[in-house]
């Protein structure tokens, strides 16, 4: 588990043989390298949630050789998971996510370590799983999910990275450490409009989800440029996108005193 704030990682000491080997081809990327694998495998993220943006962000974390990854996911399959939560699978209905989340990540990556919770995340999950990560990307359909995790990260000075979508549109930004901003700061409340139904497709999870390991990723190994105050909205529909910053902000009341 981590024990330092900062980012990028300290380096694994090695990579095996074998790893070498699954990760060749992400290793020729510039300025990622062995370092930066060996960075991903000395990693520990806090996913919220794996369900239709949660699912393919672990999935991607895990294929790309993050050496921990601790789930927070409560419930049981239902056939209305199965459009868009890659990790379920329809003859895991009935039975607990969780169960099936392992598996499916075991079978992709069976040197991953995986911290499975069997409950949606709340202020005491965050309070203590929170410190005990590098990173936490939050996506939750629920906003008290998204509010636990953002003043947990502030409280500790973790980064998260925050996923989001409906219907064909998505959003995406990255709060730095501490916040200034942090997710408070763009929604200070949960919107009295919000549901815990909405039309969603799995190919819009997905792209957004794909987008959230990537910056989770980069952070880790440090290469890049993230979305570190900026707010990416995209509408699929269109294929239609927009660059928000996120510089002047005002501090809200949970980040302004850190």
């Amino acid at each position: 588990m981590n024990q330092s704030n900062s980012l990028p990682k300290e380096p694994a000491d090695a990579l095996s043989d074998e790893e070498k080997k699954t990760y060749e081809w992400q290793i020729w990327t510039k300025d990622f390298g062995e370092l930066g694998q060996r960075r991903l495998k000395n990693s520990s993220v806090l996913i919220s949630r794996c369900g239709g943006l949660g699912s393919v962000v672990a999935y991607e974390l895990a294929a790309a050789g993050v050496g921990q990854l601790v789930i927070a996911h409560g419930g049981n399959v239902k056939h209305s998971d199965l459009n868009r939560q890659l990790l379920m699978t329809h003859d895991w209905l009935g039975k607990p996510r969780i169960e099936t989340i392992q598996r499916r990540l075991h079978d992709l990556n069976p040197r991953l370590e995986i911290v499975p919770i069997a409950a949606n995340l709340d202020q005491q999950l965050a309070e203590q799983w929170v410190p005990q990560v590098d990173l936490c990307v939050g996506a939750a359909p629920l906003f008290e999910e998204r509010f636990a995790m953002n003043d947990a990260c502030v409280r500790y000075g973790k980064p998260m990275v925050n996923c989001a979508m409906y219907d064909t549109a998505a959003t995406i930004a990255t709060f730095p450490s501490g916040g200034k901003p942090c997710l408070r700061c763009v929604t200070p409340e949960a919107p009295t409009y919000w549901k815990r139904q909405f039309p969603v497709f799995g190919a819009t999870s997905g792209t957004v989800a794909c987008m959230g390991a990537l910056e989770a990723i980069k952070l880790l190994a440090g290469f890049g440029k993230s979305m570190e105050r900026r707010m990416l909205q995209m509408d699929l529909r269109d294929m239609q996108f927009h660059e928000i910053s996120l510089e002047n902000v005002t501090p809200c009341h949970v980040c302004a005193d850190h």
